[in-house]
């Protein structure tokens, strides 16, 4: 019992010494998100939808709640995120190509409709990102809509 009692107080320390460490923050800027917004003209209730939904993951700028502070949900929280912009980051929109603006967007339409995304994970903290049938239908017509804008643009490879 003594052993438990140690082990548990390690334990308890370590947790404790690890509070004062933890991942980079992504605290960037929401300008960043203008041009996206500005590019691709999402109607009011789209624009609140990608803000409630999408951005956290999928921007420079998180909205971090209270228990991100806590070790180890900073790291699972950072690597999130940094997952989320290595597939779609809308702070870079300006650095893309039309094409590969024009496959994002259909890759967004793709994970809107099967409903990967906004992931479970972030939707169990997050109640409002949650889709309902009518969020889906008017993000892929938003997005219906500007894949045909894309698609009048001439491409360069």
């Amino acid at each position: 019992m003594k052993i438990l009692k140690k082990i548990g107080w390690l334990l308890l320390i370590v947790f404790v010494i690890a509070q004062f460490f933890g991942p980079q923050k992504n605290e960037g800027d929401l300008t960043s998100i203008k041009v996206f917004e500005a590019d691709t003209n999402p109607p009011e209730n789209v624009s609140v939808i990608l803000k409630e939904s999408c951005y956290d993951c999928h921007s420079d700028y998180t909205r971090y709640p209270w228990y991100s502070n806590i070790t180890p949900v900073n790291y699972w929280m950072a690597e999130h995120v940094e997952d989320g912009k290595k597939h779609f980051n809308v702070s870079k929109w300006d650095a893309y190509s039309v094409k590969r603006k024009d496959h994002k967007i259909e890759e967004l339409i793709e994970m809107v409709e099967d409903r990967s995304m906004p992931l479970e994970s972030y939707t169990w903290a997050h109640s409002e990102a949650k889709l309902s049938d009518a969020d889906i239908e008017s993000v892929k017509e938003w997005a219906q809509n500007l894949r045909i804008k894309y698609s009048l643009i001439p491409k360069a490879e």
